[in-house]
């Protein structure tokens, strides 16, 4: 048997392909299962993160096991094999080492160093444990993948190549600026209680944002993280001893959440958008419009002026602010709380295709109540910006929705695969979004540390001595068998010599007895060592065969030894993890 890995990622596919070949949990299960359940695989692990979709598997036969995997890919992902084929790559033995060893260290990462990757192997080893689909070769392999990456960690600068996903996400939305004065003071909305979003959460607390808001699905676990964070983990919830407010509100509070935010960091399991196009725009035309409230308020010169100016600031008719001043004064507010916003997992099949595709189901028509989804909305935006130029008081300028390539008023990062956010919020005047297609493109030039030789060098070592060392165990049970029928030899022929000498006495018959078994193991010794040793070597593979022929031994008895020697090392590995 020998080790196959079948698969895609940010190197060998565009993001677009990723987008739609991406695997649920429960997808990644079916796959293992079905793996197993093909002929040519006797054990497989998936490794699936937001750029990779990987399967390892121990296959009898390199064409067949291609063949079958690359199917099987195809069929879980939902990508024709046809269409998928091109992108895939596929890596053996030695080089399906080399590889994920690679991968553990981060030098395939997006961003080079980064170390969350030894998370998603330590969970890919789990499922495969849990559903018994790791036998002792995944189980060696995924262990010592761990042990080289937190090597590469320990030993060398790996970790100054590049940062996280996040902080690197983090580095772009601040666009050249220092990322710490970027964040100082900002509210930042974080959609998720995921592993990367509690990252992207912590990350933003550490770097002294002015307050976090954490919308999740199951608000449970909203709650847990914004309470370690510091904050109360409820509505108003105050700041911890690192001076950070965070707060948890339910996925139906986003669209609320999001008029208010200063930026967005959203990475859920979902399989469609969380944030469309039309819920950015209509958060920051209420965030406008609040904003011209608030000033409009305090434009009074202390001279009974304020009701005058309010009259001089009035919109005009048709205008945005027009429509949103009347659907305010008609409701009390804009409701906008489902603009866009769906829920991300089993929720979003019950939502309706007007709220997926913007509609608010507010209005008579389930679009916008301000018409902010009509046809003509930009033209809008356009027409309020220049009403704000010919106000007779000046107004702050961050109340205004820039044009496109103006000032940004709202930062995204979407850090989920498929993607969260809307795409063609790129296209939105005063949003700024950066998501994994675009990370990619920023971190295709990246340069690269001199640690990253030196990592390289430490897997190189660490694949040989895991194929020596694999190799060399190949050939154990084969020398176990062989010492076996020694040990029946010797068994037989003092058996014999009792029955032909029975006035032997007790301290006879066991000093002849240990020295039979004296002579037999050191005439096994030198060659069962020196036929380890060379097995463990390139090419020492047929050793075993050699050994098994020159001394006649029963394969079943060999296969059997086998059987033991995989079921001791399985109960072993199932504690590690």
């Amino acid at each position: 048997m020998s080790l196959l890995v079948v698969g895609l990622s940010h190197r060998s596919a565009p993001v677009s392909v990723l987008e739609r070949a991406s695997l649920s949990a429960e997808a990644q299960a079916t796959l293992l299962t079905d793996t197993l359940a093909a002929e040519p695989a006797a054990e497989a692990a998936v490794l699936a993160t937001c750029n990779r979709i990987e399967l390892y598997a121990d296959v009898e036969k390199f064409h067949a096991g291609v063949a079958e995997l690359s199917t099987l890919l195809a069929q879980h992902s939902g990508v024709g094999l046809e269409e998928l084929t091109p992108y895939l790559y596929v890596h053996y033995e030695d080089r399906a080492v080399h590889h994920l060893f690679s991968v553990a260290c981060g030098l395939d990462s997006m961003v080079v160093g980064e170390g969350q990757i030894l998370g998603q192997i330590k969970d890919a080893l789990a499922r495969g444990q849990h559903l018994h689909t790791a036998g002792r070769l995944i189980n060696d392999l995924f262990q010592q993948a761990l042990r080289v990456g937190k090597r590469a960690h320990s030993e060398t600068g790996i970790d100054r190549a590049g940062q996280s996903l996040v902080t690197f996400g983090l580095e772009q939305l601040a666009e050249g600026a220092e990322v710490e004065k970027w964040a100082a003071g900002k509210r930042v909305l974080v959609i998720g209680a995921g592993s990367m979003s509690s990252l992207a959460a912590t990350t933003l607390a550490r770097l002294g944002v002015g307050e976090l808001v954490i919308a999740n699905r199951t608000l449970d676990r909203a709650t847990r993280l914004a309470s370690v964070l510091g904050g109360s983990g409820g509505p108003g919830g105050s700041g911890g001893p690192g001076g950070v407010s965070a707060r948890a509100v339910p996925m139906a509070s986003v669209a609320d959440e999001l008029s208010r935010a200063d930026a967005v960091v959203s990475c859920t399991g979902a399989t469609g958008l969380v944030l469309t196009a039309d819920a950015v725009a209509a958060a920051l035309a209420e965030s406008s419009a609040g904003q011209l409230s608030e000033d409009g308020a305090g434009a009074g010169d202390g001279s009974g002026a304020g009701a005058s100016g309010a009259a001089d600031l009035r919109a005009p008719d048709g205008s945005l602010v027009a429509r949103l001043a009347a659907t305010a004064s008609r409701d009390g507010r804009v409701h906008d709380r489902s603009a866009g916003v769906t829920e991300p997992f089993a929720e979003r099949e019950a939502v309706s295709d007007g709220a997926v595709n913007g509609g608010t189901g507010d209005g008579a028509d389930g679009g916008c109540p301000a018409g902010l989804d009509e046809p003509h909305s930009a033209e809008a935006l356009a027409q309020h910006g220049a009403w704000l130029e010919n106000a007779s008081r000046p107004l702050r300028t961050a109340a205004v929705v820039p044009a496109a390539g103006g000032p940004v008023r709202m930062a995204l990062l979407d850090l989920a695969m498929p993607r969260d956010i809307d795409h063609a919020v790129h296209r939105i005047p005063g949003a700024r979004l950066v998501d994994i297609e675009s990370l990619a493109e920023a971190s295709a030039d990246a340069p690269m540390a001199a640690d990253v030789d030196q990592v390289r060098r430490i897997v190189s070592d660490e694949v040989a001595a895991f194929g020596a060392a694999q190799r060399a165990a190949h050939i154990t049970p084969t020398v176990v068998a062989l010492r076996a029928m020694a040990a029946d030899v010797v068994a037989g022929e003092i058996a014999r010599l009792e029955g032909r000498l029975p006035a032997l006495d007790e301290k006879q018959r066991a000093e002849i007895s240990q020295t039979v078994r004296r002579v037999v193991d050191k005439l096994l010794h030198a060659p069962t060592v020196r036929v380890k040793q060379l097995a463990s070597e390139p090419g020492g593979a047929g050793y075993a065969d050699a050994l098994r022929t020159l001394f006649d031994l029963a394969p079943e008895t060999v296969a059997s030894v086998s059987r033991a020697d995989l079921n001791d090392a399985d109960v072993k590995n199932r504690g590690l993890v």
